[in-house]
């Protein structure tokens, strides 16, 4: 019998103007989530269980951008994907293009579970959600006020748009002229994404991991992030379990969450050896942050942005909830 540890996280790359009251409602929601994952693994709950039951809470919960409060796209809709994967067996289920299921991680969880596949995409993975009896509700439910005013701010700067909950100071002419981040070569505004995740190890030393999110602001429809894609934003070995979040084009590239797992493997690294090793040479000049737990119950984080929203708790009674460096 070993020790559980888990991590949560709810995106890399943090406005340094937050408000004071946004970054306690990010605090307030990831000890909450903390708490429901060590209540459950304190009661021998499994791994991919846990990583299920935190994901839900996040995705209900519309402060982070997946689920309820997801990101809109360029015709004000919303597309969600999401990832889990457990590492006993190295089984995974993901889905992309969600426009209707209450729980986009439940989902990947039954395809997982229930499906000969992996990955099930837009019309596909809604037909398998109906046929699954899962809980279906109107595209409505998943846009907020908010959104729906940062997206105006996005079309307006004519950009992708990372973080949607704060505008820039300034107008939105100063939001298209002034951008210092490019991704695939292209300028973008604003970095700081929100997608979530959740990491975990139980006592059985059982890794699994779980990635969710609505994607970028102003997307292009169709467009897939790193989040569904096992081995760039989600992985679970026998060694650990890992959830990214951040530039999703730099996470696809660097396969960030499989590397974790492969240096760990290959090169012998211990779990913050492996971490610290793929955040420094593996994202070129992308911004990523990542979770990760191993199968001895350590619980690393780690990310090369301004911040990351994380929290983290260990069986000895260790827990933190973090924002900054």
């Amino acid at each position: 019998m070993g020790r559980w540890a888990i991590a949560v996280h709810g995106g890399a790359g943090i406005d340094p103007n937050l408000p004071a009251e946004r970054q306690e409602q990010a605090k307030q929601l990831l000890t909450h989530c903390l708490n429901l994952g060590i209540a459950a693994l304190s009661s021998n709950v499994s791994a991919i269980d846990v990583v299920e039951l935190v994901v839900k809470e996040l995705e209900t919960d519309p402060l982070f951008n997946s689920g309820r409060g997801s990101a809109l796209t360029e015709k004000g809709t919303v597309e969600m994907e999401a990832s889990i994967m457990d590492g006993t067996k190295r089984r995974c289920g993901a889905v992309s293009g969600i426009t209707t299921v209450k729980n986009p991680i439940s989902l990947a969880r039954l395809v997982m579970d229930k499906s000969p596949h992996s990955y099930l995409a837009f019309s596909g993975a809604e037909d398998f959600a109906r046929k699954q009896g899962v809980e279906i509700v109107d595209n409505e439910y998943f846009v907020t006020e908010d959104n729906v005013g940062m997206l105006k701010l996005a079309k307006e700067a004519n950009s992708i748009l990372f973080d949607y909950r704060i505008p820039p100071v300034g107008c939105a002419e100063a939001a298209a002229t002034d951008s210092p981040i490019v991704m695939n070569g292209l300028p973008i505004s604003i970095y700081a994404p929100e997608t979530v995740g959740c990491v975990v190890v139980d006592k059985e030393g059982r890794c699994a991991a779980g990635t969710s999110t609505g994607g970028l602001m102003n997307k292009m429809m169709g467009r897939i992030g790193d989040s569904p894609l096992i081995g760039a934003g989600t992985y679970a070995s026998e060694l650990c379990g890992v959830s990214c979040t951040g530039e999703g084009e730099a996470i696809i590239r660097a396969t960030l969450a499989r590397d974790v797992s492969a240096v760990m493997e290959y090169k012998g690294l211990g779990l913050q050896e492996a971490v610290d090793y793929v955040i420094k040479h593996r994202l070129d000049e992308g911004f990523a942050g990542l979770i990760a737990v191993s199968n001895k119950g350590e619980v690393v984080c780690g990310f090369n942005s301004n911040g990351m929203f994380r929290g983290c708790a260990t069986e000895d009674g260790y827990m933190e909830v973090a924002m900054w460096e």
